[in-house]
């Protein structure tokens, strides 16, 4: 077919322009780009998808293939918007009807029109919704709640519920790999799991995985009212992964294996390091780059962010260097009195904080003054013949003006004193 140049106004997205096109095949399917591939995928997809919906038992097969139908949705924002554009240029420029490129426009705007229909008409609900995504995404949602025709095991299932290709197992797929690379190796007795680099990943991906799993959670407990599929995935996610998962509910259990793991993980380490202040689910990400910085300086400080106030991050710095002193001196180097310094700095960053945790931080130092405070037994007390003396232990005082700061006063005091007599002796 010989090529023909016209002068005619095109229009490409948001951007319009005269010059003089050329309509010949090659220059044609040359100007789509990759939106012919985008095109030819969607075409594809529609056809297949129509034709499982034209079947007899359209819901088995549909219940089948889900994972398709999840191919559909997931691109249909992107081929909407492709065949708005190509069809402006179409019309624009004047294409022929006979050209490759626009028998796969035309094509594709019928497959897409047809496949709606067929939807629309599979639906029960009353309210029709305004584009083929949110119909699809419906006609899913009565597909699954409807069950299987015959009756089926639980893994099939799982199976039906949990395609590979949901953008939130993916998500967790992504988070589940990176623990697993953190926790899989063991470490020294004390020692963090991660470095820097690492612990900024495990932030993050605990972010990612949180939302994630509970919107799972949420689709297999939407899907499966007598609770027994949750009851089965639950039992089977205690095991640790032997195989490469491949299915989406293999994806799935792997994913909350290790997921469960490093949440597991990360408590222990939080309550070995900050005890007896609580984390909540969203400060406990917050931390772990800062205990990791806090490993290499004593000196760092834990910045104030939108989910830690300057009062939360007091209270953990209190409890962080509560519990350094609370452990044995360490061997390298170490000043007692720079440590002090520290507790009483963070003790006036959390001095406007209330709560339980702040009753918990107040007893911890109440009992680290009762057990510093002790006068050790002298030596004579133990000789033969005398009964030895036990040592009086005064009631927690319960004074109001016991506020953090004077407890931290009183905790400085005792440890001199008590440093002091093992001195003298």
């Amino acid at each position: 077919m010989a090529s023909r140049g016209v002068e005619g106004r095109a229009s490409w997205g948001d951007v319009s322009y005269a010059l003089p096109v050329d309509l010949s095949p090659d220059s044609l399917r040359a100007r789509l780009e990759d939106r012919a591939d985008v095109l030819e995928a969607a075409r594809l997809r529609y056809r297949a998808l129509d034709l499982i919906l034209r079947s007899f038992f359209w819901q088995e097969k549909l219940r089948v293939n889900l994972e398709l139908l999840r191919e559909v949705v997931l691109d249909q924002a992107q081929v909407d918007a492709t065949l708005d554009a190509v069809s402006r240029r179409a019309e624009a420029e004047g294409w022929p009807a006979t050209s490759e490129s626009m028998a796969l426009l035309t094509d594709t705007l019928r497959l897409r029109a047809a496949l709606t229909g067929r939807v629309n008409k599979r639906i029960h609900s009353k309210t029709k919704p305004r584009s083929l995504e949110e119909a699809l995404l419906l006609l899913e949602d009565e597909a699954l709640r409807a069950g299987p025709f015959l009756g089926r095991h639980l893994w099939a299932q799982a199976v039906d519920i949990l395609p590979r290709n949901l953008p939130d197992l993916r998500a967790a797929c992504v988070s589940a790999e990176i623990f697993e690379r953190v926790f899989a190796c063991p470490v020294p007795g004390g020692a963090l799991p991660f470095n820097l680099s690492e612990a900024e990943e495990v932030r993050r991906a605990l972010l990612l995985s949180d939302k994630a799993m509970e919107s799972l959670w949420e689709r297999v407990d939407r899907f499966d009212a007598t609770g027994r599929l949750r009851a089965f995935l639950e039992k089977r996610a205690r095991r640790a992964p032997l195989r490469l998962p491949r299915s989406g509910p293999e994806l799935f259990l792997h994913a909350v294996f290790w997921t469960d793991l490093a949440c597991s993980r990360l408590h222990d380490l939080l309550e070995s390091r900050i005890s007896p202040v609580i984390p909540s689910e969203e400060e406990g990400p917050e931390l772990l780059v800062w205990l990791v910085e806090r490993e290499h300086s004593v000196e760092a400080r834990l910045a104030e962010s939108p989910v830690l106030s300057e009062g939360r991050a007091g209270l953990f710095e209190v409890a962080a260097e509560l519990t350094s002193l609370s452990h044995a001196r360490p061997d390298s180097a170490w000043s007692a009195e720079l440590s002090w310094g520290r507790l009483w700095a963070a003790a006036q960053r959390a001095r406007a904080e209330t709560g339980p945790d702040m009753d918990r931080l107040q007893d911890a130092l109440r009992l680290f003054i009762r057990l510093r405070g002790q006068a050790e037994t002298p030596a004579r007390l133990f000789s033969r013949g005398a009964e030895p003396l036990r040592p009086r232990l005064e009631p927690l005082s319960t004074s109001a003006t016991d506020d953090l700061q004077g407890l931290v006063r009183q905790a400085r005091q005792v440890a001199g004193q008590s440093s002091g007599s093992r001195g003298s002796g």
